[in-house]
């Protein structure tokens, strides 16, 4: 018969930033602890529940005694078991009597082979092991294996020393209504442990492993599951916020659910002269400081009001909203301060001072920084015939506000900040985007820069990051990447294909590497950075559904140009769509596996050496076919270019079938390569369409 198991370890507060992964971590290891050793049945479901109080779980269907088993153990060798006259020799006896069977006898033991030579074994059924021994084991190792960040040790009243995350205080293991007599961190299992701290009254007695949960959030005002506990969090914040937007970011929802164990949410008001101040730095303020919960209305502007999770329930919360009123009344006028005196002094007046600020010292300042992305700006800009002063403005200023207090603050503003001050310094708005906008996309799925001036600015800072870092050896390896190269590279690609920026990549990495021209430290990396960005290429169309093969026809002929990419790999499925696809896909890759083994090259095909009705066939074909090919491809239909090809599936069947490529007579082999390289180059406009056969 089997039981619900419950484990319960009672603590002092936990760090609630590791809360979740503790909790698992427990659940996983005393339900894995069992497993192994046959405790549990195969549907057996474990729950993990934790509080800032507490780790725990409950496992289903968990046996009192383990079943027994049937081993079959090696004893040794015959030729090690047995004397040269065939009887038992010395070794034998010892082995037995280590096993536990000294008085078996030779029949009892089966005689097979192990795989290598002739051995002895002895088959038996050994018996089950008690709850209590299994969970004792289990126990041990899970807390062994806990990922604590740091371990505190503390002493026991008993005066031994223990060493733990937090000090424990209660142990409970329960299988149904049944104690469990296992120990851990110097506590002996039982049945009581204590609910909330102020809420609940005395200790909390457990009568079975199934009534847990329901005890503690009845009797004890303590909801011990974290997602139900995040479930109410968010409901009742949603309901508090009435027909405004609460602002909950997953990362402070969780660290206040780790932080409560009876989630109460009450309403908060700040004074309306701080809406003054960017609302991005009182939001950052109210989440980062004090776990608040900003409110904005439907427009997206920030409301004076706010609201808080309290860990304690009463009828009367004025003294908990004050208090909290009056704790976050200073860090709003520190922002406001911060704000007010920064914007006595322009972004412009602050560039000196990037050159005390170290960049890289292989590298130089900041400021040397500065002036290089500004220069690959303008160049960006002039290729894209946009406004260079706009774009040279827009990068000499977006390292600016590094220097201001806010940023010193809070460094998650660097940039938001530049464009306030930028618009408050009478900037080109342009400009001022740009001081935002060329940190972006920060990561995937982020929004690209809105503007031309900010696309330009964060095309120059991206570059010259990736070149100048690799250019010093400090390129990705494995999976470190401590200066995020490969983000730089994505963010890179993503605005080329996405904004279809007629932009030749090659140019842009030799112009980033024109910028450290004289540099010792530095060694020009462009064609390891532009394989490195054709490979993150490969994942990002992965990431949008195309397929391996049509990814590697395209990015296989190293496009220097993204503008287009997109309409390339939809010709191609389309292309692959076709019932001619797969034979001219296989035509391609044998004419590019002949061609490698020529001279590769072209005198161009005379047709006075056509001798084979085949070969004049395929000309005949390419040559009617040829203008329209170039046409589609020259107006950019790609689809058109691919789809027409399929009219030569028949000319270029025959042409294998009855032609001799490599005939003995050298104007004829020479000729017959020709054709076919005319062939290659046709079919290869658009991508190597060799890469679709199989």
């Amino acid at each position: 018969m089997t039981q619900t198991l419950l484990v319960e370890l009672l603590t002092e507060e936990l760090p609630p930033k590791a809360l979740a992964k503790l909790g698992d971590a427990f659940a996983n290891g005393i339900l894995n602890g069992l497993k192994s050793r046959d405790f549990v049945e195969a549907d057996a479901v474990a729950t993990a529940y934790a509080t800032p109080r507490r780790l725990a779980v409950t496992v289903t269907k968990v046996r009192a005694t383990s079943p027994d088993k049937s081993i079959r153990e090696k004893v040794l060798p015959v030729a090690v078991a047995l004397d040269k006259e065939g009887n038992p020799a010395a070794p034998l006896a010892k082995k037995l009597a280590a096993l536990g069977f000294p008085d078996l006898k030779i029949s009892d033991l089966e005689r097979a082979s192990d795989g290598k030579a002739e051995s002895f074994f002895y088959t038996y059924t050994a018996p089950g092991s008690t709850l209590q021994n299994g969970l004792q084991t289990a126990l041990e190792e899970t807390l062994g294996k806990l990922p604590i960040p740091k371990l505190m040790s503390y002493q026991r009243p008993d005066g031994s020393t223990v060493q733990f995350v937090r000090p424990a205080h209660k142990l409970i293991a329960l299988h149904g209504t049944d104690i469990v007599p296992v120990t851990a961190l110097g506590l002996s299992a039982g049945r009581t442990t204590l609910g909330h701290r102020f809420l609940s009254q005395g200790e909390l007695s457990i009568t079975n492993a199934e009534s847990y949960a329901t005890t503690l959030q009845e009797k004890g005002k303590t909801i011990p599951s974290v997602g139900a506990r995040k479930e109410r969090i968010r409901n009742e914040l949603l309901a508090k916020a009435g027909g405004d937007k609460v602002l909950m970011p997953e990362s402070l929802v969780d660290e206040v659910t780790a932080l409560v164990e009876w989630p109460v949410v009450y309403e908060c008001r700040f004074e309306d002269t701080f809406l003054s101040v960017p609302q991005e730095c009182l939001i950052l303020t109210m989440q980062t400081n004090q776990k608040y919960f900003a409110l904005t209305d439907a427009a997206g502007k920030l409301r004076s009001r706010f609201l808080i999770v309290s860990n304690l329930e009463t009828s009367d919360p004025q003294h908990i909203i004050g208090g909290n009123e009056r704790v976050v009344r200073p860090r709003l006028s520190d922002a406001k301060f911060f704000f007010e005196q920064d914007k006595k002094k322009k972004l412009v007046d602050r560039l000196p001072g990037l050159a005390n600020v170290v960049y890289h010292n292989k590298l130089g300042t900041q400021g040397q920084r500065t002036e290089r992305v500004k220069t690959l700006a303008g160049r960006i800009a002039a290729m894209l015939q946009a406004d260079v002063a706009l774009a040279e403005r827009g990068a000499l200023l977006a390292k600016a506000d590094l220097l201001t207090d806010m940023v010193g603050e809070f460094p998650e503003l660097q940039g938001i900040m530049g464009t306030y001050y930028a618009r408050h310094d009478g900037e080109p708005d342009e400009v001022a985007l740009a001081a935002s906008e060329h940190y972006q996309p920060r990561f995937a799925g982020d929004a690209l820069p809105s503007t031309t001036t900010g696309t330009v600015v964060a095309l120059a800072d991206k570059l010259e990051t990736l070149v100048g870092i690799w250019g010093i050896g400090l390129q990705p390896t494995g999976d470190k990447d401590p200066f995020a190269l490969r983000r730089h590279a994505l963010g890179v690609l993503r605005m080329l294909v996405e904004k279809r920026l007629p932009l030749s990549l090659s140019t842009l990495l030799q112009d980033a590497a024109q910028l450290f021209a004289g540099n010792a430290n530095f060694k020009d990396p462009t064609a390891e950075v532009a394989a490195f960005m054709l490979d993150r290429l490969r994942g990002l169309l992965r990431e949008r559904g195309y397929a391996q093969n049509e990814i590697e026809a395209v990015v296989a002929q190293n496009p220097d140009r993204l503008d287009n990419i997109v309409e390339r790999l939809d010709a191609v499925k389309a292309f692959a769509a076709l019932p001619e696809a797969e034979s001219l896909a296989a035509a391609n890759k044998r004419i590019t596996n002949i061609l490698k083994k020529t001279d590769g090259a072209n005198k161009g095909v005379q047709q006075g050496l056509l001798k084979e009705v085949a070969e004049e066939g395929l000309y005949s074909a390419m040559t009617q076919l040829k203008p329209q090919v170039d046409a589609a491809f020259a107006k950019g239909d790609f689809s058109g270019t691919l789809k027409s090809l399929a009219q030569l599936r028949n000319n270029v069947d025959a042409f294998f079938n009855d032609v001799m490529v490599m005939a003995e007579d050298e104007q004829l082999r020479n000729n017959r390569l020709a054709l076919l390289s005319d062939l290659h180059g046709m079919m290869n406009q658009v991508a190597d369409i060799s890469k679709l056969a199989a």
